[in-house]
């Protein structure tokens, strides 16, 4: 079982900055993604990071939003910068992937931290 803790949510102005955190228990081989869900709307990837370092994001924080990993420490980063009060959502933590060459992949799910942008 792989335990996933978001931190670093939080409230902050338009045009701020915050950067999430997220740390595994155990190491994972696998895809590291951010989700988010806003009062009302469906849950949405918003960035997503392989074990080699490939990224992708979502076209609403493209340029914005930077996904990184630290393998080492078993977590992932979410950075992101000029946040409009559209980002305000419910931020969470996902892994696809396997705690061992021999494990099958499964599906963790932190959380989630909440971040609140005001205009």
């Amino acid at each position: 079982q792989v335990q996933l803790v978001e931190s670093g949510g939080g409230l902050v102005q338009a045009g701020g900055s915050l950067r999430l955190s997220c740390t595994a228990s155990r190491s994972i081989l696998g895809v590291m993604k951010w989700s988010r869900q806003a009062p009302g709307k469906q849950r949405e990837l918003v960035a997503s990071i392989t074990s080699g370092g490939s990224t992708n994001y979502a076209d609403s924080v493209k340029g914005r939003f930077t996904i990184s990993r630290d393998n080492a420490k078993n977590t992932v980063y979410l950075q992101m910068n000029s946040l409009k009060p559209e980002d305000t959502a419910v931020y969470y933590c996902n892994a696809n992937g396997k705690t061992a060459v021999w494990d099958r992949v499964k599906d963790y799910w932190g959380r989630g931290t909440q971040v609140t942008v005001s205009s």
